[in-house]
């Protein structure tokens, strides 16, 4: 290396030595172990797509790679309905709760979050048979009903936290403590994206981020590249995206040389990933200037699409909702791989009433119901819903008594969610509550039979989907989880 010679290079220090040597030797080996395997790992052809033989050998984190085995599902658009939605007053009608109401609840109580237990409270709302499988929904989802015969609803969710911030951890990465990675992180270090130009894991922010904040969005101890990248429906989409340049020649520049001075750091280090990560995302942020824009342009849909999504709709919130589902829609079309909608604002107290439950969900149902069914037709329609797995669920359900007057508990015993799409059997229920919807009696499934499911269905066997961290093999399913092959079509 050539200088002005006022100053003598420093010599190598021990670290950097082991570290170049190291890098050699790895080499050699390297060469060794692609003769001997018959595969290029750095174009990923037939390499895994989970463990210490695929992810981590990968040179651009943001490529598609193959799963384990063919896949029904290509995408994921997970309707996250924050505060968790009542399974008796949706999905689960209970006739005796009804004739039970106003009387003491006849049944053992579990020890909930806030113990003002009221009496037997059966729903406000009447259900009714829809399509051809006879799914009963009730009035709170009139549009969703039409779209029964697509739609598996399990009624027999369960979860081990009845505290927010706790059961979002859980549903989202698998664990009930802070800092892991979340599914749609998982999902994409496995699979990659088939989009070059947008992050691979999306969250569509309709106005509410859940109790636990952005760490339910998290990559946790994977690498930065596959943690989600959080869309806004209102204002600005994305945070510090626009070129900050005057012309694009200077911003391109400005990459360029950034591109150079981290190039001579990885020559002069070795590989680290932290550096790696921010490289691929400093660049992934440089192709989102142009695709961001063309993304929230809606321009090119016809008005008949903006009023199948509510877009039109006089309520705002079903505005709002309505336009992050056509946004999830752009999003399939383009191959982002995992797409998340957080809830509007502006609704009172997200779907968690303990108060005011008639006022509350019949909001927040109104906000959600109408742009869900425009996206599953959008979907279907289009071809898409088949290759495009749409889950909808809350982190627990509600009790079927009382809180106070007008309010339901939370209630991790037993409560739905819903899937459609994507290799999922449409027209069924799977698992039962007890006859008043407390707990789950039958089929149980929890939420890392959930994970495994939803990992099947990518063509990810959940049990081979690991990263090495703290001394072991961490996966999204900890050390459970089965695929629920009951309601695979």
């Amino acid at each position: 290396m050539s200088h002005c010679r006022k100053f003598i290079d420093a010599p190598l220090t021990r670290r950097e030595m082991l570290s170049r040597c190291a890098n050699g030797f790895g080499a050699v080996a390297l060469s060794a172990l692609l003769a001997e395997r018959g595969y290029d790992l750095l174009a990923g052809e037939n390499a895994p797509a989970a463990g210490p033989d695929g992810p981590a050998g990968r040179v651009n984190p943001f490529e598609p790679h193959p799963g384990h085995f063919p896949a029904k599902a290509k995408n994921v658009i997970f309707l996250y309905m924050d505060g968790g939605p009542s399974q008796v007053d949706t999905f689960d009608p209970k006739p005796l709760l009804t004739q039970y109401n106003g009387k003491p609840y006849p049944s053992k109580i579990e020890p909930t979050q806030f113990n003002n237990v009221g009496k037997s409270l059966g729903s406000p709302w009447k259900f009714k048979p829809y399509g051809q499988c006879g799914t009963p929904v009730s009035d709170l989802f009139p549009h969703v009903a039409q779209h029964v015969d697509d739609i598996c609803v399990v009624r027999s969710m369960v979860s081990m936290f009845s505290e927010h911030t706790f059961a979002n951890y859980f549903l989202h990465s698998g664990s009930g403590i802070q800092g892991r990675p979340s599914m749609g992180s998982w999902v994409n270090y496995g699979l990659g994206t088939a989009c070059r130009d947008l992050p691979g894991f999306i969250v569509l922010n309709g106005g509410l981020i859940p109790p636990g904040g952005y760490d339910n969005f998290n990559s946790g101890f994977l690498p930065a590249t596959y943690q989600a990248s959080v869309f806004s429906a209102r204002g600005e989409p994305v945070a510090n995206v626009r070129p900050t340049e005057r012309t694009a020649g200077l911003q391109q520049n400005k990459m360029q040389l950034m591109r150079e001075l981290d190039q001579m750091a990885l020559k002069r280090m070795g590989d680290l990933d932290p550096l790696e990560s921010a490289i691929a995302n400093y660049e992934m942020a440089a192709r989102m200037q142009t695709a961001v824009p063309n993304l929230m342009n809606l321009s090119d849909e016809t008005a008949e699409t903006l009023e199948l999504y509510g877009i039109k709709d006089k309520f705002g919130n079903t505005q709002t909702y309505g336009k992050i589902c056509l946004l999830a829609r752009r999003l399939v079309e383009r191959g982002v791989r995992f797409i998340e909608l957080t809830c509007t604002s502006g609704n009172g107290d997200r779907w968690d009433q303990h108060g005011g439950l008639r006022a509350g969900h019949q909001k927040n149902a109104l906000s959600v119901d109408r742009p869900i069914a425009g996206l599953l037709t959008d979907l279907k329609r289009r071809g898409l819903l088949d290759s495009t797995l749409v889950v909808f669920a809350g982190e627990f359900g509600r009790t079927p008594f009382a809180q106070g007057s007008d309010g339901r508990d939370h209630n991790p015993f037993g409560f739905s969610i819903w899937l459609a799409g994507g290799g999922i059997k449409g027209g069924m229920t799977y698992g039962e509550t007890d006859e008043f919807g407390y707990r789950a009696i039958r089929d149980r499934v929890e939420i890392h039979d959930l994970h495994a499911t939803m990992l099947h269905l990518l063509g990810i066997d959940h049990k081979r989907l690991t990263f090495r961290f703290s001394g072991r093999d961490m996966r999204l399913t900890d050390v459970k989880g089965n695929v629920v092959t009951q309601i695979l079509a």
